[in-house]
This record gives structure tokens, C-alpha cells and sequence, in this order.
């Protein structure tokens, strides 16, 4: 099965990937693109800096990715998904700070349904009182509240309320929306995955 992780960043994501595989060995782990372009000297700049080509690039990174796996047999596991990329270019083009605008984000949505229909599993981990993350300070991520914060919001706006029309007609994936331990997270995935909607 094809599972693809989303959301703001700094809330467990990659944590809950790196829980799956350990539980799963026989996935494959796709790795975030930020980091994965970084490994190939791509310059990606984060909040009010990144401009068109640095989410572009992430998301033409993710959709080929997912866009290989072809079969539901494939079991293989995404730290980000196509959608996460036109959240954080909302944000962009919400401080209005570059050349990413309202209108590029919504061309973004075409390629993003697209991409949506080799997934079999959409899981998105929002910020959540009952089960608050803190923030991790590795070097990469940015590191301000705020930031996260306004990001996890356009998220669920997306998700909650379709701001954006990512989700295809027909063959789209089964969406879980997740919070609790560690565990109780990949239980999650496992109960989404093995029963039926």
C-alpha cells in the first residue's frame, strides 16, 4: 500500500515514518524532499523567503516519486505529500514577500489531484491541544511558533474544509486525520489500512 504522510512541520511526521518502517520493514521509507534536494545541492529557503522554484522543485520532487509507484502493491511510505506543498505556498503568498502569488497556488492543484490518485493512504497529523509536539530545534526547520502555527492552519483548511480541490474525483485515497502516542499512531494507520472504509 502507498501511505503519504502531511502536515505542518515539526509534529511527528517524519517520527511516524521512521515507527512504520521499524513496525513494517518490508516498506520502502521515502525520504521529505527538502532533504532529499538538499543531498543533491539544492538551495530551499523556508516562510516568507522560499520564492516558486524552491516549492516547485519539492513538489515536482514528490509527485514523481509517488507518481513511480504505480501499484497498490508497492508498499511504500511518503514523509510529505503534493498537498503539503501548496499549504506552504499559501503561506507565502499570504505575506505576499515573493513571486509566489494566490494565482500559482491554485495551478498548483492540478498536478497535486493528479499525483493524489497513486496514493492509497493520506494521513494528516494537525497540531493538537490534547497532543502538543514541541518544537524540535535539528539544524534544518525552522524553529518559530508562529510559523508553524499559521501553516498548520491553511492544513486544515485544506482537509476540514476543501479550501483547495486536491482530493480526485474517482481513485482517491482513503484520508485519516491522526493524534496520540507514538503507538497509537501507527495502530491507526494499521486499522486504516486492514479494514475496510
Amino acid at each position: 500500500m502507498r501511505i503519504a504522510i502531511s502536515g505542518a512541520h515539526s509534529l511527528g511526521k517524519s517520527t511516524l515514518v521512521n515507527d512504520w518502517v521499524q513496525a513494517h520493514p518490508e516498506y520502502i521509507r521515502e525520504e521529505e524532499p527538502f532533504r532529499a534536494l538538499a543531498a543533491m545541492d539544492y538551495e530551499i529557503l523556508f516562510r516568507q523567503e522560499c520564492n516558486r522554484l524552491h516549492n516547485g522543485i519539492q513538489l515536482f520532487y514528490n509527485a514523481s516519486r509517488i507518481n513511480s509507484y504505480s501499484s497498490p502493491a508497492d508498499n511504500v511510505i511518503f514523509d510529505r505529500c503534493p498537498v503539503d506543498y501548496i499549504a506552504y505556498s499559501q503561506y507565502t503568498a499570504n505575506h505576499g514577500s515573493t513571486d509566489i502569488t494566490d494565482q500559482f497556488v491554485k495551478a498548483m492543484e492540478c498536478s497535486i489531484r493528479d499525483s493524489l490518485r497513486h496514493l492509497d493512504l493520506l494521513v494528516f497529523i494537525p497540531m493538537s491541544e490534547s497532543w502538543p509536539v514541541a518544537m524540535e530545534d535539528d539544524g534544518i526547520r525552522p524553529i518559530d511558533l508562529p510559523y508553524r502555527d499559521e501553516v498548520d492552519a491553511i492544513f486544515k483548511e485544506i482537509y476540514r474544509h476543501r479550501r483547495f480541490d486536491v482530493f480526485p474525483e474517482h481513485d482517491a485515497p482513503r484520508f485519516i486525520e491522526l493524534s496520540g502516542s507514538r503507538t497509537d499512531r501507527v495502530h491507526a494507520i494499521e486499522a486504516a489500512l486492514f479494514t475496510k472504509p
